[in-house]
């Protein structure tokens, strides 16, 4: 997926949809301190295994902060998506699957990994991680997101995903690295 990024500049933020900045004021050990924070929602995140490719469904999309830091912005990650709906964590990360994947399954196939807080010196937002095991009977579109999200769905293999770990030079998520890990250590006696 190719895009042209033109004039990134970053300006203050006002009347934020997703993100808000705080100054967080508390006395620790009778010594009074402050901390800049970013009150955000919490997200799923979906480690999609397709078993008749025995390959692993990912996206890959840009991000500004990334953008920022590294004038790529591109990162590999699992599907994800806040949790801004009044709807069931499974029925989201359901939704999300379909949306930017293009795989339509029934909840009770989403099987709880757990749930961690991630970026938890400025947010501490929480993040729940699902697993789902897909096949061709449940691709039904191309996926890529909605409400113009750019987002390409790729899919590494089994046998790729060991060195995908360990290679800096593609930017992820430790979400990712995580759910994959708790994979491979799931599955290590099938493996070796």
């Amino acid at each position: 997926m190719e895009i042209k990024i033109e004039n990134f500049r970053v300006e203050e933020l006002k009347n934020p949809k997703f993100v808000d900045t705080k100054l967080a004021k508390y006395k620790q050990n009778g010594i009074s301190k402050s901390w800049e924070v970013v009150e955000a929602h919490d997200s799923v995140a979906i480690l999609i295994y397709h078993v008749e490719k025995r390959a692993f469904i990912f996206v890959r999309q840009f991000r500004p902060a990334v953008y920022m830091k590294n004038r790529i912005g591109f990162t590999v990650e699992l599907c994800s998506g806040i949790m801004d709906k009044s709807i069931s964590i499974e029925e989201i990360a359901r939704e999300e699957v379909l949306e930017e994947c293009g795989y339509d399954v029934p909840t009770d196939k989403l099987e709880r990994i757990t749930s961690v807080n991630s970026a938890v010196g400025f947010a501490g937002s929480r993040q729940t991680l699902f697993y789902l095991e897909v096949d061709e009977s449940y691709h039904v579109d191309s996926g890529g997101g909605v409400d113009n999200e750019l987002i390409e769905v790729i899919e590494l293999s089994v046998d790729e995903v060991r060195s995908f770990i360990y290679d800096e030079r593609v930017t992820k998520t430790t979400g990712l690295l995580f759910a994959i890990m708790w994979w491979l250590n799931r599955n290590r006696l099938h493996l070796d």
